[in-house]
């Protein structure tokens, strides 16, 4: 007998728009929906007009449901993967479903969308290449504290989520480790209504968010700590520019490359190799 499919299906995180053609048709099509918060599914099931048949399947449910949705995937019914919002996996419960699956032989197919983490970076402003997704900190000191001074140690941006009871808090803690000039974004409500992005160094976001009342689920973005400028001079960069002609460099490529190479500002290198 052939197996179903297990489908990871990303679902708006707020704006009901947000969902794929793709997605859509997936949720019409499977056996059953496995969604973390039946509620939340529901109402965008009835918003969509699909009736397929739901249960609830999140981080308590235990190894008895996990059990019976396998059961189903392996005589060949298919089943669509929800969290209560976004795509799931990304702090969201589903990783061992999916690696039961993998490991039964069941096709594991990804269904993309929304994801919070990712829509707060690319409007951050502060991205510079790469990141690392820390999720939620975690709530005891001892643990929380270790995995701030491991956020401190990283050269790239960092994004967190955090609940609005706890934003303070949290921000005082990076506030203690990072220190109160590191850029930071919070992005709240994203996607809704009252979506808001609030950019400056930890010191100022703070200031701002202790004198107002915050709701919805927020995301943060950490600048990558900011490497200390060395100062390069004009000989320095002359004689970098000269030996990138010399191995056979085009000027222009050579401006190019010395100022990747030394940090500096390409229009800077220009100006000077007008004389060279």
């Amino acid at each position: 007998m052939e197996t179903g499919v297990l489908y990871v299906v990303a679902t708006p995180i707020g704006n009901m728009e947000d969902i794929t053609l793709r997605a859509i048709r997936i949720l019409e099509e499977v056996d059953l929906v496995a969604a973390e918060d039946t509620r939340r599914t529901h109402r965008l099931l009835k918003h969509l007009d699909i009736k397929t048949k739901m249960i609830s399947f999140h981080e308590h449910s235990g190894k008895t449901k996990e059990d019976k949705i396998i059961e189903s995937l392996l005589f060949g019914e298919s089943v669509a993967l929800v969290s209560d919002a976004g795509t799931p996996l990304i702090s969201d419960p589903g990783a061992d479903l999916v690696s039961r699956a993998v490991d039964e032989g069941i096709k594991v197919i990804p269904i993309p969308g929304a994801c919070a983490a990712i829509a707060a970076l690319s409007a951050s402003g502060i991205f510079e290449g790469s990141f690392l997704f820390e999720g939620f900190l975690p709530t005891k000191s001892k643990d929380r504290k270790k995995a701030i001074e491991g956020i401190k140690a990283q050269a790239k941006t960092i994004v967190l989520y955090e609940a609005p009871h706890r934003i303070i808090r949290t921000l005082n803690d990076l506030k203690s480790s990072l220190g109160e000039k590191r850029r930071i974004v919070i992005g709240r409500e994203i996607t809704k209504i009252y979506e808001e992005f609030i950019r400056g160094s930890i010191g100022e976001v703070l200031e701002k968010l202790e004198s107002k009342e915050v709701k919805g689920e927020i995301v943060i973005i950490i600048s990558a700590e900011e490497k200390r400028k060395v100062e390069v001079s004009d000989e320095e960069i002359i004689r970098f520019l000269k030996a990138e002609m010399k191995k056979g460099a085009t000027k222009k490529d050579a401006v190019i490359k010395t100022a990747s190479s030394l940090n500096v500002c390409k229009n800077r290198v220009y100006k000077l190799s007008l004389n060279h």
